[in-house]
């Protein structure tokens, strides 16, 4: 019986197994399937013409901060795009071409606000996990309204009964009488903020507050601008989304593809960030599927060299 109860107490005392290692994850920058044809030499821009589709293989760049792209041109804008390519724009812009993507214009500011227009494209990202499962998100679920910022409501006078610390999370302004709020606030909070006064004016900007900051996906369709050319002293013709800009989320005049909600470039105003929860780790491999929507059923020309 000693010996039943010392051999018990051994195996409590010891570690317990680690889980197995995750399988090797299958990188999903290889063909994307056998219809598919490479149209460059770094094999990231694929035509697929019987699935009617640009496929993109590129990398997760990041995974937090305020975005002006989905996608970028590698080594230019990676800091503010949940996703990088290596490849040329024009290679980009000539695949859809080919499938009978007809580009619009770019957004216009002057006189007045002009909104990009162009052939609607659904776009859908894909990576494959450490497990080796298979993701795949419309990519307007993998941005959301920026919860980042900061959010006022102007209350004059301030409810006597509430006292605020400025060093907290809620603060107020006296000189422009606002009420302040940063960042995503969460239920428990708002419930221990209402407690505070029964002011409706004050109940109202803390209800506010929450609801504006709780993550909401972007709501906006992409559509094929198709960028714009800049002619060179030497007079050559520079295609502009060589830049980077190849799919943006805030409004350029050099996009190739953006999208239909006014969204500012300026700092300032960036509206939109990566939905973190959603997204795999940095340098993950991503597949890209731009699909034009409403194409003729007429068979597509072939691609030529530029758009």
């Amino acid at each position: 019986m000693f010996g039943i109860c010392s051999l018990a107490a051994a195996a409590d005392e010891r570690p317990a197994e680690r889980p197995p290692a995750p399988p090797q994850a299958v990188s999903l920058s290889i063909e994307p399937s056998p219809t598919a044809k490479p149209l460059n030499p770094e094999r990231t821009v694929w035509l697929d013409v019987a699935n009617k589709k640009v496929v993109l293989s590129g990398y997760l760049c990041l995974r937090e901060g305020l975005l002006e792209m989905l996608v970028c041109k590698q080594q230019t804008k990676e800091h503010e795009s949940i996703i990088a390519i290596d490849a040329d724009a024009y290679v980009i812009h000539a695949a859809l071409i080919a499938l009978g993507a007809k580009p619009g214009t770019p957004v216009r500011f002057q006189p007045e606000f002009t909104p990009p227009t162009g052939q609607k494209i659904d776009i859908f990202v894909s990576w494959t996990d450490d497990y080796g499962r298979p993701h795949r998100y419309a990519a307007q679920q993998l941005v959301r309204k920026a919860t980042q910022r900061y959010y006022t409501a102007v209350i004059d006078p301030l409810p006597k009964e509430l006292k605020i610390d400025n060093r907290g999370d809620l603060r107020y302004d006296p000189n422009t009488k606002e009420l302040i709020w940063f960042g995503r606030m969460t239920e428990e909070q708002k419930l221990d903020l209402l407690t505070r006064s029964l002011n409706k004016e004050y109940r109202k900007a803390i209800e506010s507050f929450f609801t504006s900051s709780q993550p909401q996906e972007m709501q906006a369709d992409f559509v094929f601008t198709g960028s714009q050319f800049f002619k060179q002293k030497d007079g050559s013709q520079y295609y502009m989304a060589e830049a980077g800009d190849i799919v943006c989320v805030a409004n350029f005049g050099d996009a190739m593809i953006d999208i239909t909600a006014r969204s500012s470039a300026d700092n300032a105003g960036l509206m939109f960030e990566p939905y973190t929860e959603r997204l795999p780790n940095r340098r993950t491999a991503i597949t890209v599927d731009l699909i034009p929507v409403g194409l003729a059923e007429s068979a597509p020309a072939a691609p030529g060299k530029k758009p």
